[in-house]
């Protein structure tokens, strides 16, 4: 049995830092109100000559760089993004010309905060159908772009970012011992999209818009989602919680993060939790937080990772991955 293996990671954070002090000079909060209701201390912002495809090369050289792949070598490149660079050309076609190489396919996907969780899917499908043998996946997103900088609501919580990974291919034997991606779980409902969306768009008010969220039902539909697709996982593998060695979740919300560990029964100390750090990075969030663990030594071979995400559209996901 083909299994797509996460051989190398890599993450990129633009060199500006703004905390939370520099929202409360301005807006009507705290550093302490910030924190109390999500766990944020400071997020990255892109300069304003920095790009999508700017922030994902950077991730990608480093994650190419861990796995001792060349570029050249790659036959798939899929990024997950809702800020792209254009409308089109994709952001994955921009990056790949920016890592100096041509014709294997390149494409973006769109899920916002599940993004790379889609992206993952579809890169480990392309992997298991023999389509492609080594693929370049990555999140990015310049999030300060779409942001109402006077609505305290929302632009405290995002930032921006980009992280990747390289996948290959692999043998395996067919069960939950194997190393690579286990199982893969995706769901959405649009019935849900006027509670976390961005107002513009080019075939509705021929504008880019900005983000709106409405915080408390995100919130509340949020724990519930992410238990369920998690469970999903759960009994596509006959794993159950107390096998999981590493959750690395969606960085978009403390609260949310401790809420639905407790919910499924996931100890604390197995949470990689970079929110405080990062902010809200959207696609980006996940392989940002997963290299965090993974250069710190925490994440090591054989241990069983749980990713999730749940994002507007509304979007969930989850990935069981086998290190």
């Amino acid at each position: 049995m083909i299994y797509s293996r996460i051989v190398g990671t890599g993450s990129y954070l633009p060199p500006r830092v703004m905390d939370n002090e520099e929202f409360a000079r301005r807006l009507e909060t705290s550093d302490a109100w910030i924190r109390e209701r999500t766990g944020i201390a400071r997020r990255h912002i892109a300069d304003e000559n920095q790009t999508s495809s700017d922030l994902a090369l950077e991730a990608s050289r480093q994650a190419l760089q861990a796995a001792g792949v060349a570029a050249s070598d790659i036959d798939l490149i899929v990024v997950a993004t809702s800020t792209p660079d254009y409308i089109f050309p994709s952001t994955a076609c921009l990056l790949q010309a920016k890592l100096g190489v041509k014709g294997c396919a390149a494409f973006d996907v769109q899920a916002v905060c599940t993004g790379f969780i889609y992206a993952l899917a579809t890169a480990d499908g392309f992997i298991k159908n023999q389509t492609a043998r080594k693929a370049l996946v990555v999140g990015s997103e310049v999030f300060s772009r779409i942001l109402d900088w006077n609505d305290r609501g929302t632009c405290v919580l995002f930032g921006d970012g980009a992280g990747a990974i390289v996948l290959k291919a692999e043998q395996g034997k067919g069960t939950s011992a194997d190393r690579g991606i286990l199982a893969n779980a995706l769901h959405s409902d649009g019935r849900q999209h006027d509670i976390l969306y961005v107002d513009g768009g080019p075939s509705s008010t021929k504008t880019v818009g900005f983000l709106r969220m409405e915080g408390r039902a995100v919130f509340k539909h949020a724990v519930a989602m992410i238990t369920d697709v998690i469970e999903d996982a759960f009994r596509s593998t006959g794993t159950t919680a107390a096998d999981i060695d590493w959750f690395v979740p969606h960085q978009a919300n403390k609260r949310i993060i401790d809420d639905s560990a407790h919910k499924l029964g996931i100890a604390p100390e197995k949470v990689v939790i970079t929110v405080g750090m990062h902010g809200n990075t959207s696609a980006a969030s996940i392989p940002l937080a997963l290299n965090v663990a993974v250069k710190d030594g925490r994440i090591k071979k054989g241990d069983l990772i749980l990713l999730e995400a749940m994002g507007g559209g509304f979007t969930w996901g989850s990935a069981l991955i086998r290190w």
